[in-house]
């Protein structure tokens, strides 16, 4: 443990980023922001951001004016040719964004009843959205739900593969040790952190990424070795190691906090251009993070099944007494889990900083309960179910802003947890069994 803590102190202290001076007050007190065609470089401007996609029947719609209001600020930028725009802001709160209507192109107009302007209030990301809808009468109405149903599903998809990378690791460490680790959030954070880290002493984002994730790793290997395995020698019942790992992750949430600092920041490349599948867009970032993730999760599927080590950790996690008579070294698979699943955790959170986007010292814990919310759903200890769980987990977060204010789609997530397990106690994919 103290040996990534000297790592986190050197790295972080000896970044250009972690020295550099805050803005001076008057930056956030701009009068007017015009970015025309422009959005990724006015965004940059500031942590937070308000964006959409202007989408008629016809096609993206480029060249209209957007502007937002609100906290003392007022911005305004243009649509881009794929009809994407946004609009740097100072500070998170409620903003009024109003679209220019006498810049719409002929013949486009309004869907009747679209509120223009609207209020837009950010909720626990440093991004917020916005959707207008053109044209008229109900049909060109309806093509648009379907429009934003399938985006929402395409972004929920994503984010599901993003949550179910930290799900499989935590699930894997359940499976072989029966332990709920509550810190598992800040080794989410550690990731994110040490590629902001690395990236700001000059190294390539690519490399910087691959030593995060080799830091979640030697992390994950450092808490077996220093505190888990100990406990287990002792004999320290589940319940008492839950509340160690509790108090292990407000030390690690803090000790972050003290080296980082309490500022959201932003890992290189993290405003990302917009691309269009037909009539669905997505951005590239969130594409890449799940061909990304999709490809690490296939990977893992196949060291379970198809290798040594992947079955002797599922034979520990069926029954670890039986595991180690037949000779298979425990206390060793349980360590390579370890160091497994904090490479998955550190990778989960460099994603999770993409997708905010943005990197702070608690975002682990912002997403912990969704990451447990999957591994219930699914089915405690059962890797492949902590992958259903989490895509359904994610699908239902994004899919449900349609409806619901942005502030409850996590609620609505955990709604939906409470329903199913009232069905399916053992989750999804998990096993019957009796206790007592």
């Amino acid at each position: 443990m103290l040996l990534i803590l000297g790592l986190l102190s050197i790295v972080l202290l000896g970044s250009p980023a972690a020295q550099a001076s805050p803005q001076p007050p008057a930056q956030a007190n701009h009068a007017t922001v015009q970015a025309h065609n422009a959005t990724a470089v006015q965004a940059q401007e500031f942590d937070n951001r308000i964006g959409g996609v202007l989408r008629g029947v016809d096609g993206p719609i480029a060249g209209v004016t957007v502007t937002a209001t609100g906290n003392g600020f007022e911005g305004e930028t243009t649509s881009g040719a794929n009809g994407a725009w946004g609009i740097g802001v100072p500070e998170q709160g409620t903003y009024e964004v109003a679209i220019d209507e006498d810049t719409l192109p002929e013949g486009i107009a309004l869907a009747e009843g679209q509120q223009n302007p609207r209020e837009v209030t950010f909720a626990n990301t440093s991004s917020a959205t916005t959707l207008f809808l053109f044209g008229e009468g109900i049909v060109t109405q309806q093509t648009s739900f379907l429009d934003t149903l399938a985006e929402r599903a395409l972004a929920g998809f994503s984010f599901g593969l993003l949550l179910a990378l930290s799900a499989v690791g935590l699930s894997l460490i359940f499976g072989t040790t029966g332990l709920t680790n509550f810190a598992h959030g800040e080794m989410v954070t550690l990731g994110a952190v040490l590629a902001f880290a690395f990236a700001g002493m000059g190294l390539p984002i690519a490399v910087a990424i691959v030593l995060a994730v080799i830091g979640g790793g030697l992390l994950g290997y450092v808490q077996d070795a220093g505190l888990w395995k100990p406990l287990r020698r002792r004999g320290t019942g589940l319940v008492p190691m839950m509340i160690v790992s509790i108090g292990l992750a407000l030390a690690l949430r803090y000790i972050i906090q003290f080296f980082f600092g309490g500022a959201t920041q932003q890992l290189p490349g993290s405003q990302s251009e917009i691309i269009d599948f037909g009539s669905v867009s997505i951005s590239r970032n969130n594409l890449t993070s799940l061909i990304v993730s999709l490809v690490i999760i296939l990977i893992v599927a196949f060291l379970l099944l198809r290798t040594r080590i992947g079955k002797a950790t599922r034979a520990v996690a069926d029954n670890p007494a039986l595991a180690a008579a037949s000779g298979i070294d425990v206390d060793r698979v349980i360590r390579i889990v370890w160091v497994i699943g904090g490479m998955l955790a550190a990778l989960g959170g460099i994603l999770w900083a993409y997708y905010r986007p943005g990197v702070s010292y608690n975002m682990g814990q912002q997403i912990l309960l969704l990451i447990f919310a999957g591994v219930t759903l699914g089915g405690l200890g059962t890797v492949f179910g902590a992958l259903v769980g989490s895509i359904i987990v994610g699908l239902f977060v994004e899919i449900s802003t349609i409806w619901l204010e942005a502030d409850l789609k996590y609620v609505g997530a955990l709604l939906i947890l409470i329903l199913v397990l009232l069905v399916r106690p053992q989750g999804i994919l998990g096993r019957r069994e009796r206790i007592g």
